[in-house]
């Protein structure tokens, strides 16, 4: 039979969190580095108390929402996407500052938990100060803002959902490519409600962060049609920083000599000294980076998104038979510009 011990959900949340590794390469690091929080209404004797009773956890102070969001968002791109943040806040108009950030995240493919408290889900209680009264239905708050810029969004209504929606916020936020704004609210109530969870829920985990291989089929079309180009052309993305992949971009262009051009989330993905580093690529792009895009017959797109300004609104490549080959964990950019797969 199972132990279990008895703790308030928000409790649990914070031990949970406490426990969570991820592994690269052999190399394990703690996931959440902390907590960010601003207390007052709907979190003060939820979160706030179990980050007091759980010191394990760091907390972290700041003075505004959306500042603590962009903060996460910026280290956890400095770690690469091997660490992260939660970022705690108070109902209404504290939970909405942090709407951008999410969006900032999901956007830019970046880990980042956010923790918004919400209404009383016992409704007993209502409306609570600033709380978005719908004629709809009764089960909408501001908090509902967060789904369309979230990767994974519920609502913890009682204290026995914890566990499964933790473990797939979990799963989203170590994820190369499904990776985002995860949003859990919660209900300033239901924070403080006990519960017997099990104890094994709050043992240490390791999430093994993949390295995908390409299809051998995949692979070898690419590899025919870069042998073929006659002018080929290299767009590095964030994704090379991500993938850790710098040293073999190098490599391969060393050997090769294919120019490269560098989105914004790409920079550094090669040395900004390297011959062969034209440096930014699209409508904030550099006279060499560009004109060599637009002659190009292979590109070859290495963990970018391809956005707007990366693309110029995709009129930057020109050539009248440009083909592309797409390097990708995620499905969805490595078909963009109907480019050959190889994710």
């Amino acid at each position: 039979m199972s132990k279990t011990i008895k703790l308030t959900t928000a409790q649990a949340l914070i031990q949970f969190l406490h426990q969570q590794y991820v592994q690269s390469d052999g190399v394990e690091h703690p996931f959440i580095k902390g907590v960010w929080g601003i207390f007052g209404h709907g979190n003060v004797a939820g979160i706030a108390q179990a980050l007091h009773q759980y010191p394990e956890m760091p907390y972290y102070l700041c003075r505004n929402e959306q500042a603590m969001t962009h903060t996460s968002i910026a280290y956890a791109k400095a770690k690469n996407r091997m660490q992260a943040f939660a970022c705690a806040s108070s109902i209404g108009p504290g939970a909405t500052n942090m709407v951008t950030g999410a969006a900032t995240a999901t956007i830019n493919r970046i880990p980042l938990l956010l923790l918004p408290s919400d209404y009383f889900a016992r409704r007993n209680v209502g409306p609570v100060l600033q709380q978005l009264e719908h004629p709809m239905s009764q089960d909408i708050s501001v908090n509902n803002a967060f789904q369309s810029v979230s990767k994974y969004w519920d609502r913890i209504n009682r204290p026995d959902q914890l566990p499964w929606s933790m473990l797939e916020a979990m799963r989203v936020l170590t994820s190369p490519a499904e990776t985002g704004a995860v949003t859990l609210c919660l209900p300033q109530d239901v924070q403080t409600e006990a519960h017997e969870f099990n104890t094994d829920l709050f043992e240490k985990r390791v999430w093994r962060i993949p390295r995908n291989r390409p299809d051998d089929g995949a692979f070898s079309e690419a590899v025919s049609l870069i042998r073929r180009a006659e002018k080929p052309f290299i767009v590095a993305g964030g994704g090379v920083l991500y993938s850790e992949a710098s040293e073999a971009l190098k490599s391969f262009v060393d050997r090769t000599g294919i120019p490269v051009g560098e989105t914004q989330a790409g920079k550094s993905s090669l040395p900004f000294d390297h011959p062969l580093n034209l440096g930014s690529v699209g409508a904030t792009g550099s006279l060499p980076s560009n004109r060599t895009a637009g002659e190009a017959d292979v590109v070859i797109l290495i963990g970018t998104r391809l956005s707007d300004f990366t693309t110029s609104s995709k009129s930057q490549f020109q050539h009248p038979d440009v083909k592309f080959v797409s390097i990708n964990v995620n499905a969805m950019d490595a078909h963009k510009l109907s480019a050959r797969l190889c994710h």
